[in-house]
């Protein structure tokens, strides 16, 4: 299931989405121009290992550019490979701008970052001596994901489904699309071995429950935010003459 579009219009333009799309595709093709020795340094330096951030092992000095801590935000905007970006920020580009019309630029910035550092420390917990580098923006884009859910359920998306030669092209509510993206993820997850790196399922499922429960409280905010600019208005307008 390959989600395409969704029917949700926005109000306002998602600048932070765009910018967040536009400096992964930057960095990944500041990647491929790397040597392979440059990308492996590369991959080490700004990728996440668990067990650097955990104090357990320490990187070569000529690796051990930033610090550890750092290295949680700039993994997020660091690729693998084509198929591994394209499919990123394909949901980025689809689900991510309802959800930054529904917070306000600033707080989508913060929004998405702390589903990002969710994301990492879920996939870091579940084995805090791997010395794999975790890198890519599907944690924090599964917090989007788990937001879009919980604020636009019915939204109508627009789905590839494969059947070998022959595709078929559905509408079904974002409630099933992203139902079925989070169950898949826990049933890969079992199915995978993480000792040998590979595809991080941890962080996309940590990702997706931080960006449910976040949503919940940027909605009150939000609730409550505009209840105060309404009291406002109120005030200022006066009785009405008959």
């Amino acid at each position: 299931m390959i989600p395409l579009k969704d029917d949700n219009p926005t109000s306002s333009r998602p600048i932070v989405s765009y910018g967040i799309i536009g400096f992964c595709v930057l960095i990944f093709l500041a990647q491929i121009g790397l040597s392979e020795n440059e990308l492996r340094d590369f991959t080490y330096s700004y990728g996440l290992i668990p067990s650097v951030l955990m104090g357990i092992d320490q990187l070569p000095s000529d690796l051990n550019r930033i610090s550890p801590i750092g290295t949680i935000f700039t993994s997020m905007f660091m690729h693998g490979g084509w198929m591994h970006l394209i499919g990123n920020m394909l949901y980025l580009w689809i689900f991510a701008d309802n959800i930054e019309d529904d917070l306000g630029t600033l707080n989508f910035v913060i929004f998405y970052l702390v589903c990002g550092i969710g994301a990492a420390m879920s996939q870091v917990l579940i084995d805090v001596n791997s010395q794999i580098p975790m890198i890519g923006a599907s944690g924090a884009i599964g917090g989007v994901l788990g937001a879009y859910l919980i604020n636009y359920p019915n939204a109508r998306v627009l789905v590839l489904i494969p059947f070998g030669f022959f595709s078929q092209l559905l509408k079904i509510r974002a409630l099933y699309v992203l139902g079925f993206w989070f169950i898949l993820q826990f049933v890969n997850s079992f199915l995978s071995s993480s000792s040998v790196g590979g595809v991080a399922y941890a962080a996309h499922i940590g990702g997706f429950i931080s960006g449910v429960i976040l949503i919940l409280f940027f909605n009150k905010k939000s609730v409550k935010s505009n209840l105060k600019k309404t009291n406002k208005n109120i005030k200022k307008k006066g009785p009405w003459e008959q």
